[in-house]
């Protein structure tokens, strides 16, 4: 019997393989998945995938292919995949050294830029818990003569960041290895943002695969009830912000009663709690009495 003749795979009928191989598994957005997938591969934008579809594809550009949706197929992130995730209007280059922005997060940054607009041009910003630098980068785009100084106990979160930085043209941030606020000891913030841990340890396991089995755990683990870091945030930051100083936090869905209480309980003012783009409320602040 005559061999039946191999398929020949065209950049259309490799978007609907994937298209239909990940709807199978249970992965959302397939479709644009699949589509981003392809776009990347071949460095070209998701417009030309769709018009280019009868084009053929080459065997090393059908090898590529086929191993980033395996990757896919086993649920690692697609900003992983792509290597980027836009933030704030800004695109920027993360890995599995660094945890994925969210559009949620954003909002801490709204918060920041909101609570600091009657501070002066040369103001001073710390970011803790830094990561990809999102939010310590994106500050420093937004608001160019101010100083903003970025911690974070990962070394290779902090070679992401820099690298981010330095690409984004955000040459007013500092970034130093370190837990929270030692790196900075005797210095002294007009604003304060954080986007600890703040997932519960018994929390992980129930996380979606993309999270769970690729994000680094460091970024994700808040202790017990997903708060002892913001705990150690909120008891030291007295002794870091200036009079009228604010303190700007990210929690989780559900945590944002109790930080509130516990910005109170140590004598902040103004507490406020904010929704994100989903009405959840995500970011917490409050300032140091003047």
């Amino acid at each position: 019997m005559q061999a039946e003749a191999p398929q020949t795979w065209t950049v259309g009928s490799l978007v609907k393989w994937a298209t239909d191989d990940f709807q199978a598994r249970g992965i959302e957005s397939p479709r644009l998945d699949a589509e981003l997938i392809v776009a990347h591969a071949l460095a070209i934008t998701r417009t030309q995938v769709i018009i280019d579809a009868q084009r053929p594809l080459a065997d090393v550009e059908l090898a590529k292919l086929r191993a980033l949706v395996k990757r896919r197929r086993a649920r690692e992130p697609m900003a992983y995949l792509l290597g980027q995730r836009e933030f704030y209007g800004r695109v920027f280059k993360v890995d599995k050294r660094v945890l994925v922005p969210r559009p949620d997060t954003e909002t801490l940054v709204d918060v920041a830029l909101e609570r600091t607009r009657a501070c002066s041009m040369s103001m001073r910003l710390l970011d803790l818990c830094t990561g990809s630098g999102c939010v310590a980068i994106t500050l420093a785009r937004e608001r160019p003569t101010s100083r903003v100084t970025a911690t974070d106990v990962s070394a290779d979160a902090l070679e992401v960041a820099r690298a981010n930085a330095q690409r984004l043209g955000a040459y007013n941030v500092a970034f130093v290895e370190g837990d929270l606020y030692a790196p900075v000891a005797g210095a002294r913030f007009d604003v304060i943002t954080a986007n600890a841990p703040y997932i519960a340890t018994s929390e992980i396991a129930t996380l979606m695969p993309d999270v769970r089995d690729f994000e680094p755990r460091l970024a994700l683990d808040g202790g017990a009830d997903g708060l002892d870091l913001v705990r150690r945030i909120v008891a030291d930051a007295h002794g870091v912000l200036v009079p009228g100083g604010v303190l700007a936090l990210e929690v989780g869905a559900g945590e944002a009663p109790a930080v509130a209480a516990l910005l109170s309980e140590h004598g902040f003012a103004s507490v406020d709690v904010r929704r994100d783009y989903g009405k959840i409320e995500r970011v917490v602040s409050g300032a140091r009495p003047r």
